[in-house]
């Protein structure tokens, strides 16, 4: 059922027939609204979502005019995933330009010169287009994930023509102030080599970095290596150009743009400053490595006491609120609360639309029945801080409706709690056992403690109020009486109150069951089951009544397996905290007190333990990718005590992205460990190529390793 701002209900099918492949089945969809309807489908018959929504958009406008003169209005973007998509791809198609515009920039700045810049400038095009048609020929799709890879990569695929383009401008330089100046293509090619060897290596260091990413599985798996694929065919492109298009560039464009030529005036101040500055601690080699030490211990410190979390909170303006009331609830009750709830939520001005789909359609996946609804709310373009106030009055709406349960999640938190857990919370807690009775009791007692751990809420028991049903209990004795067999006498009570299918018949092109079923008035009051009239192989009428015991009574309305095992569960969102951390507390108050029965156990999953597995996973992949590292540095150096001093700079990348994360919030997710993973590679291959250019000018060129004094004296 779909709501606008007042209106009534139809019946999808009283206005429109839907097809989508051979034969389909749809169940009924309610929909409230101006008199309006919303046909929402989606199909993965070898299409994927935006290419079906197209079309449904297309049968939708060519239906325009029947739907008119039925004076039915049409609201067609009403919960559209698609647009979601949409957005997120337009957001990275602008991060992409506004990152390519800024690194323009700051070439420019820096290199002070039209050509170098764009020499530099000609690595992120072929390297981005590089590694598309790579990923395109391997059957992969530009999505949000791997465009994220791309983005992330565009300042590192810009770093290898920096350095070769930088040191053939110096070399050009130093060549025209020679006595007897070398050819522009020996400069060109010396200058190249010169910093090819680390450029490879550095490049290669990175790749190794990112295997942890390639490796993680499960859900973390599917949405970081798409990301990490990408950004690696990014960079590797990126040294194929490095080592072929910028030398050539180079010489064609830089030895006339030499002459003349200067470095930018505020950056040589600056180098200058820097120089003497840098100096000044060279001689205090205590208080140099003091600072740097110091902040590492203070980031080292403020790591652990930083929140966990399995993802971040997703704010893309859509909220699926899951709405239950007592089992037996019937479509029509649900329907009244249903335009209660849309009513209020309809009344703050940040929402847009409310959808409400009450149970479940003939083959849908989750077994509902009427008394469970699926709320999906579409917010106005609002900012993130706006949004979390709105959340927040969505709860209070729905805390003042009587009778029901809910919860509230959003959209992609909703997607990804169920693919992880099998339930939408964040939190879930199952109990197993045998003893139903007692695993409801024991879900009831760790919903009371979890509802008072801070942080908690939609806090959920799975054991539902007993549903309501009629039993009809065969007596033996009677039916043999009247000469009765038991089995047809089931079947007839089903044949009678659920109906058989006796034959079927052709309409139109269509085949529909003809189903043999009591009249709706005789099956609408379940005092008169017992009236229902058996038949005796002599012919004679006798009342169900005659042969059973019929009456009403409270059955379990809902019994839960997993792997065989029973279980029942309690689930819970958290606000205003991490996830681990209220986890961690959460198994301690329930070990604390909630007393099990004999036999039983518990487990906790959802988003908590999938983040604690990836991370487990991803530390025990870096470990052995940080082993290749140093085989790989060793290979690069093949000194003990440069390679010592690449791997000290390491610890140091910690700091900056550790008071980051404690200013932005003090949480970390799985992503910012991606992007910590991408930080330490990006420092070591500066270490890397700053340790190979200290070596070269030593062994090649005979310089001290007093190379600070050489820096300040080449600026005065």
């Amino acid at each position: 059922m779909l709501a606008r701002r007042g209106g009534q209900s139809v019946l999808l099918g009283d206005v429109a027939r839907v097809a989508l492949g051979p034969e389909p089945r749809f169940g009924d969809t309610l929909i409230q609204g101006r008199p309006g309807v919303l046909l929402t489908m989606l199909s993965q018959y070898g299409a994927n979502t935006m290419e079906v929504t197209r079309g449904v958009e297309r049968a939708l406008e060519e239906m325009g005019p029947a739907l008119a003169g039925a004076e039915i209005e049409l609201y067609p973007r009403l919960h559209r995933p698609a647009t979601f998509i949409e957005y997120s791809l337009a957001n990275l198609r602008e991060s992409l330009v506004l990152g390519a515009a800024l690194v323009a920039g700051v070439l420019f700045l820096f290199f002070f010169n039209l050509r170098t810049a764009l020499i530099s400038l000609t690595a992120i095009p072929l390297s981005l287009f590089a590694a598309v048609i790579v990923m395109h020929r391997a059957g992969a799709t530009l999505n949000t994930i791997t465009l994220g890879g791309l983005a992330i990569a565009l300042g590192a695929v810009v770093d290898d023509a920096i350095i070769d383009v930088e040191n053939v401008l110096r070399r050009l330089r130093e060549n025209e102030g020679l006595g007897r100046p070398k050819s522009a293509f020996r400069v060109v090619l010396d200058a190249s080599l010169e910093v090819r060897s680390a450029v490879v290596f550095a490049t290669f260091v990175v790749a190794l970095v990112f295997v942890p990413v390639l490796t993680l599985s499960g859900l973390q798996g599917k949405l970081f290596a798409p990301l990490a694929v990408a950004y690696l065919l990014a960079i590797l492109a990126s040294l194929l150009v490095a080592l072929t298009v910028t030398p050539a560039l180079s010489l064609w464009l830089l030895p006339r743009a030499v002459s003349g030529s200067r470095e930018f005036a505020p950056l040589v101040w600056a180098k200058g400053r820097y120089a003497r500055g840098l100096l000044a601690l060279a001689r205090r080699p205590v208080l140099a490595a003091a600072f740097p030490l110091a902040l590492g211990v203070a980031a080292l410190g403020l790591f652990p006491r930083l929140g966990l979390e399995f993802l971040p909170e997703f704010r893309e303006g859509h909220f699926v609120l899951h709405v239950s009331a007592a089992p037996g609830t019937s479509l029509e009750e649900m329907k009244r609360i249903g335009a209660r709830i849309s009513g209020e939520l309809l009344s703050n001005p940040h929402v847009a639309t409310v959808e409400q789909q009450i149970g479940r359609a003939e083959l849908g996946e989750d077994p509902w029945g009427p008394n469970r609804s699926e709320f999906h709310v579409e917010l106005e373009p609002l900012s993130p801080a706006v949004e979390a106030g709105v959340e927040g009055e969505i709860r209070a709406a729905l805390a003042g409706v009587p009778g029901i349960r809910y919860d509230v999640l959003t959209f992609l938190g909703d997607r990804i709690g169920e693919t992880i857990s099998g339930e939408t919370a964040a939190v879930a807690i199952s109990v197993f056992g045998q003893d139903l009775d007692r695993l409801d009791g024991a879900a009831a007692e760790i919903a009371r403690v979890l509802g008072t751990v801070p942080g908690a809420v939609d806090v959920q028991p799975s054991s539902a109020p007993a549903a309501p049903s009629l039993e009809v209990a065969l007596r033996t004795s009677d039916l043999a009486r009247f000469g009765l067999q038991p089995l047809p006498v089931l079947e007839a009570v089903q044949t009678a109150f659920q109906g058989t299918v006796a034959a079927q018949t052709w309409e139109a092109n269509r085949v529909r069951d003809v189903v043999v079923v009591l009249a709706p008035e005789a099956r609408r009051e379940p005092e008169r089951v017992g009236e229902l009239r058996l038949h005796t192989s002599e012919g004679e009428s006798v009342p169900l009544a005659e042969v059973a015991d019929v009456g009403a009574v409270q059955t379990r309305a809902l019994v839960l397996h997993e792997g065989g095992r029973r279980r029942a569960t309690v689930t819970c969102n958290v606000e205003g905290r991490d996830v681990p951390s209220f986890v961690a507390e959460a198994r301690e108050r329930v070990a604390r007190e909630v007393a099990l029965p004999a036999g039983a156990y518990l487990e906790f999953g959802g988003t908590a333990e999938a983040e604690r597995a990836a991370r487990q996973e991803l530390l025990l992949h870096s470990s052995l990718a940080f082993a290749g590292i140093v085989l790989l540095l060793w290979m690069v150096f093949q000194e003990p005590r440069n390679l010592a001093l690449v791997l000290s700079n390491l610890p140091f990348a910690l700091v900056g992205g550790v008071f980051a994360a404690g200013l932005a919030g003090g949480t970390v997710s799985l992503g910012s460990l991606v992007g910590f993973v991408t930080l330490f590679g990006i420092t070591t291959r500066n270490s890397i190529m700053l340790v190979s250019h200290y070596e070269h000018l030593v062994r090649t060129e005979g310089c001290a390793w007093d190379l600070v004094g050489r820096a300040v004296s080449s600026h005065k």
